[in-house]
């Protein structure tokens, strides 16, 4: 599944497939700077203590999407920085706006739906899934980034989908894929509740109680934010000179906190210089964010199996799931560098550029 996932990922990447490819490779190569799970030997990490743990995720997607983006901002003349300068007027989404938008919403309710489930982070590979596939299948992929409302619609149905069902294999197997399904796992523990396929049926009311309130904290945010849409969208009429510096400020201070050490501060800002080559170069840095996150999962599930098989490699190619995912994978490759579709490829993100 990760492998498809990757595959996936410089499928729907927009730009040229070679610079897709080698985004998926430099997040891989990211990924394995780290303590070895098995052996416990810290790798590529230049005698750096810091780095024995791993990148965070939030110093590159903060660097590469947050700082990167502000230095690019920067070299731009003034009058293009600006957000809004008039009164904006109707904040409320418009019968066009639902019609364009609701296609969108069921692709990255799905794509949520599938990859919420992954370990490690489904919600947010669901996200920046659900943004590439939207500006694939986009007609005019230049309005994103300037208010295209599937680019917000797609990853946010996606992010909603994907943290709910993370609750699946927290339920049914007692597996926490992220974080703060750990969290609630601990939880549960201290009130004496063991997750896993008993959950269910020996604590129906605990379970379809979790169930109510996706439902009503999903409503809860509708009610809270539609009539504080106005709030919100006062903060694009602020100049650009007065709001940079707060969102670089606030960058920091959240980079901080993760681990209270200002070794992640520096590395944002060293990210910050990559994001902005990598606008320079016109290289799209979502590839690289899911090769991030999916590189160590797919090595540490890899070398699980493995010795599991006693080293056997075809274990993949005789169980019916993995063979079958591989075959995908291999489908969708062949498919990208067939010579008529890779040259329609082309064709259309140059049109759109």
């Amino acid at each position: 599944l990760m492998v498809l996932g990757l595959i996936g990922a410089v499928v729907l990447a927009s730009g040229s497939l070679i610079k897709a490819i080698s985004m998926i490779i430099l997040g891989l190569l990211l990924g394995q700077i780290n303590t070895d799970v098995i052996s416990g030997t810290p790798r590529y990490s230049f005698d750096i203590p810091e780095l024995t743990d791993g990148i965070g995720f939030v110093v590159i997607a903060m660097g590469v999407f947050g700082f990167g983006e502000i230095i690019a901002n920067l070299g731009m003349p003034a009058e293009h920085r600006e957000v809004f300068t008039k009164k904006v007027k109707g904040l409320w989404p418009t019968k066009e706006d639902f019609k364009e938008a609701w296609p969108a919403v069921l692709r990255g309710t799905g794509i949520g739906s599938l990859l919420g489930v992954l370990p490690g982070g489904g919600a947010l590979l669901a996200s920046f899934a659900a943004y590439t596939l939207e500006k694939k299948v986009a007609k005019d992929p230049s309005k994103f980034g300037r208010g295209a409302i599937q680019g917000v619609a797609g990853p946010e149905s996606a992010n909603n989908a994907g943290a709910q069902t993370s609750f699946i294999p927290m339920l049914t197997l007692g597996i926490p894929p992220n974080a703060v399904m750990a969290l609630m796992v601990g939880a549960m523990t201290i009130k004496g509740i063991q997750p896993g396929p008993q959950v269910m049926s020996s604590n129906p009311t605990l379970f379809w109680g979790l169930i109510a309130s996706m439902w009503v904290g999903n409503l809860m945010l509708v009610i809270l934010n539609l009539p504080l849409i106005g709030i919100w969208i006062k903060l694009l009429t602020v100049p650009y000179r007065f709001l940079f510096p707060a969102i670089v400020v606030f960058c920091c201070i959240g980079t901080y906190t993760l681990n209270n050490s200002s070794f992640d501060v520096y590395m944002t800002a060293l990210f910050a210089v990559i994001g902005y080559v990598f606008y320079k170069l016109k290289c799209e840095p979502a590839p690289l964010l899911l090769g991030f996150i999916l590189g160590p999962m797919m090595e540490e599930n890899l070398r699980r199996a493995l010795l599991l098989s006693r080293g056997d490699w075809s274990t993949f190619a005789t169980r019916p799931l993995s063979a079958g995912l591989l075959i995908a994978a291999a489908i969708m490759i062949i498919t990208v560098i067939l010579p008529g579709i890779s040259g329609k490829r082309e064709a259309a993100f140059q049109e759109a550029d």
